[in-house]
């Protein structure tokens, strides 16, 4: 039957967001945003699979991911709220690309925050599944604590450093939370690796896109950048003393990026007036 995704919902506003986390992470990772804007939006937060309470899904490798995509989707539905926007961080914003992909019509806006679209070349995808499942088997034989130890140590996160000392052993709470298996499972499951090349559906894709990184983030500002080039319809921002993280990072300027974009009317959109003209809907400048 699948996974079921657990999930919770906060916020009090207009509009339905969905938060998909990054990897080590899980529903509450954006409860530092709660006071910020829950006035604006019916955030419904997600477990995403190994974290939090919800399982790992039946299958590894490429058919885990799009079980998980499939999952989201039906998550959706299943809450009967119509069109929901979508923002991701790392690994989540890799799903909520692969859910605007599979079901376009059941979004309305795609936030991306330090993600990414895949790997093109099939021997960088090999080489990932193997780097993933030496992590895998690395936190299978030495255990959470360890493995978080290793994690945090990464250069990608360096910029976390600077943050108040209350908020970072949050997020190493948070962190140290994950199971054994759960942490490895999802690299097997939900994996660059594993993750089907999406690069060529990118021109394809009609949602409103906001691509958000840290400047410092040297790497996947460059992925946004060439993200930017391929997607039709895109706002791009780099977030000038931040790193992988600003969601974590500089919350407040985050939030004003998120809001706005989502309260701009991208669209001229009744279908009815296009119909009656003989016209296409119309973009209007923000």
């Amino acid at each position: 039957m699948g996974v079921t995704l657990a999930y919770e919902t906060w916020g009090e506003g207009p509009r339905p967001l969905v938060l998909l986390h990054g990897f080590t992470g899980n529903r509450s990772s954006f409860d530092g945003l709660k006071p910020l804007m829950g006035r604006s939006v019916k955030a419904i937060a997600v477990d995403l699979p190994g974290h939090g309470a919800t399982p790992l899904p039946e299958r590894r490798g490429r058919d885990g991911f799009l079980e998980t995509v499939d999952a989201l989707v039906s998550l959706v539905d299943s809450l009967g709220l119509g069109t929901v926007d979508l923002l991701g961080y790392s690994q989540g914003a890799r799903v909520a690309l692969a859910a605007a992909v599979r079901a376009p019509d059941r979004f309305g806006r795609l936030i991306m925050e330090s993600g990414s679209p895949g790997l093109h070349r099939r021997q960088e995808r090999a080489e990932r599944r193997e780097s993933d499942g030496q992590l895998a088997a690395f936190i299978r034989a030495k255990g959470v604590d360890a493995f978080v130890e290793r994690w945090e140590s990464l250069p990608l996160f360096d910029s976390l450093r600077a943050m108040p000392a209350e908020r970072r052993e949050t997020l190493r709470a948070h962190r140290r939370a994950c199971t054994v298996e759960g942490l490895a499972g999802a690299l097997e499951c939900l994996g660059l690796g594993v993750q089907p090349d999406y690069w060529s559906e990118l021109h394809h894709q009609r949602l409103p896109t906001l691509l958000l990184t840290g400047a410092k983030d040297e790497k996947f500002t460059q992925t946004a950048r060439r993200m930017a080039a391929e997607l039709p319809v895109v706002w791009r921002h780099a977030f000038m003393d931040c790193g992988h993280a600003p969601h974590l990072e500089s919350p407040e300027e985050y939030v004003r990026e998120v809001l706005g974009f989502l309260q701009t009317p991208w669209y001229e959109a009744p279908q009815f007036e296009a119909a009656a003209t003989g016209a296409a809907p119309g973009r209007v400048s923000p």
